[in-house]
């Protein structure tokens, strides 16, 4: 008799820890919102879409995203809230698990620095920064999967500025451009594998201007704009 009570007691705690859990999550506060943790299933699915914790309706700490892979929810992002304000420390997966890209958020806009990977590893594949509202704002760098610095570009207010390179996988210069207000503006070259000119001449905002200077197999003809 014993034994069968305390069987039909553990059972009953069992079931209960259950119900208190269920209950315990997508609750709302007085005031209807998220409060507490909180998960959602992609529709007509009981795959999870994201998990994470709402205080009065504010999402604070790690909030994790899923994508649906072969019927199966797999993790997608991770977000770290800060609890004072809407930005949040960002990390986009593979369906395998291996960090794409990592940055900050203020909302839906990209700030600060951000890093893209390679596909097949870990070495980086672009770096480039942001202002506060989302747009590209200064240095941005691509590199192929050597290490080798392939483009050096500079941006202001998400526009590209100033003097932007271009680079083969052995570092070699090919081409050199300037830009004004995201326009091509001033000096403009192309190099071959030797480091040769190839193409040589001006834009004035985003036309060409002057006499540009084309090689092609050794011949050299020149062209008045």
């Amino acid at each position: 008799m014993f034994k069968q009570k305390f069987i039909f007691s553990s059972i009953f705690m069992m079931l209960l820890t259950v119900v208190v859990a269920q209950e315990s999550v997508n609750q709302l506060d007085s005031d209807g919102k998220r409060h507490g943790l909180w998960t959602k299933n992609y529709d007509n699915t009981d795959l999870v879409r994201y998990k994470g914790v709402f205080e009065h309706g504010k999402e604070i700490d790690t909030f994790s995203y899923y994508k649906i892979s072969n019927g199966k929810s797999v993790l997608s992002a991770i977000r770290v809230f800060n609890k004072n304000n809407n930005r949040a420390e960002v990390k986009f997966y593979t369906s395998n698990g291996k960090v794409v890209s990592e940055g900050k958020m203020d909302g839906k806009d990209f700030i600060g620095q951000w890093v893209y990977y390679h596909r097949n590893s870990d070495k980086k594949m672009i770096v480039e920064n942001y202002n506060d509202v989302g747009q590209l704002e200064g240095e941005r760098k691509v590199f192929y999967e050597n290490g080798v610095m392939a483009e050096h570009a500079n941006y202001r207010k998400g526009k590209l500025e100033g003097e932007a390179k271009w680079y083969s996988d052995k570092s070699v210069l090919i081409k050199v451009a300037n830009f004004k207000n995201g326009e091509f503006h001033g000096p403009y070259k192309t190099f071959d594998n030797q480091g040769n000119i190839t193409t040589e001449g001006n834009y004035d905002e985003d036309k060409k201007t002057g006499t540009w200077t084309y090689v092609e197999d050794g011949v050299t003809k020149t062209v008045d704009y």
